[in-house]
């Protein structure tokens, strides 16, 4: 009888706390395998969307804006995703500004491949992006070396106590405009991987964001020391809005949603060809 050979999958996230909260019992070793074990690998998600062109992580966080350009080579898990559900990216500036003012403004993005810019895009196609790190974009703001920023992460819940002021939330004008959530970032799977470790991953991924919403106190207390010095009551603010009921399935509308989001980026010139959304459970 032959014994079961262990597959080592590099798991690929975003050091935030609301990615650490959804990982948290395969990164503490509570849910184990005999099929596959995990090694975690802590970077932003730009440089994230760009590896994931390469396909070198085997699981790895990305943003739904991404997934044109690695669809040959990932899967998207249907467990996983960050979704704004009437909330999302925000674009801020140093004093009052009205949301059609963006035009041709200069504003600081995250990166180009993050869904908050796709979105922002969409809302407003004209405007010069200079490519800040996420974490270095309030500061930009305040000091002036652009005209607004888009915040993702906790920013969207800070920004208004360095005395900014939001221009326009993408996720509220998304559900305003097309009746849907905006989804965000997703996992995804190498498509070269064998079956059963695709779904051993998504089974133990489905499990994982489980028992964090079931041990809320431990899986928040362990997510914290990726917040960035946030706030626990903000932290916990913040991770309820990103590790919610589509996270644990995206069920019938997040396909929809994120198809509708891809379709209208292939339709404005943004994205360079139609990507049809696939969803593994």
């Amino acid at each position: 009888m032959s014994s079961t050979t262990t597959t080592e999958i590099v798991c690929a996230h975003s050091p935030d706390s609301d990615d650490a909260f959804m990982f948290y019992a395969l990164a503490t070793k509570k849910l184990r395998s005999r099929l596959v074990t995990f090694r975690h690998v802590l970077e932003d998600i730009e440089s994230l969307n760009r590896k994931a062109t390469e396909g070198l992580y085997e699981l790895t966080a990305i943003s739904y804006h991404a997934y044109p350009y690695v669809a040959d080579k990932y899967v998207l898990m249907a467990s996983g995703s960050s979704v704004g559900d009437g909330y999302g990216p925000t674009v801020v500036s140093a004093h009052h500004m009205a949301p059609e003012e963006l035009k041709g403004k200069r504003v600081a993005i995250p990166g180009a491949m993050t869904t908050a810019f796709l979105a922002l895009k969409l809302f407003q196609p004209v405007f010069e992006h200079i490519v800040i790190p996420f974490d270095k974009i309030l500061d930009a703001v305040k000091d002036r070396e652009v005209d607004a920023g888009l915040i993702i992460h906790e920013g969207q819940l800070t920004y208004g106590h360095g005395g900014l002021h939001c221009v326009i939330d993408l996720g509220k004008w998304f559900k305003h405009e097309y009746g849907l959530p905006l989804p965000l970032g997703a996992n995804a799977m190498r498509r070269d991987l064998p079956g059963q470790v695709q779904a051993e991953c998504s089974r133990l991924l489905r499990e994982s964001i489980q028992y964090s919403l079931d041990h809320h106190e431990e899986a928040l207390n362990y997510a914290m020391q990726f917040a960035r010095d946030m706030d626990p009551a903000l932290a916990e603010q913040f991770v309820g809005m990103y590790v919610n009921h589509f996270t644990i399935s995206g069920g019938e509308i997040l396909p929809k949603a994120a198809q509708k989001l891809l379709d209208l980026g292939f339709e404005a010139g943004l994205i360079p060809h139609r990507a049809n959304v696939e969803m593994v459970a």
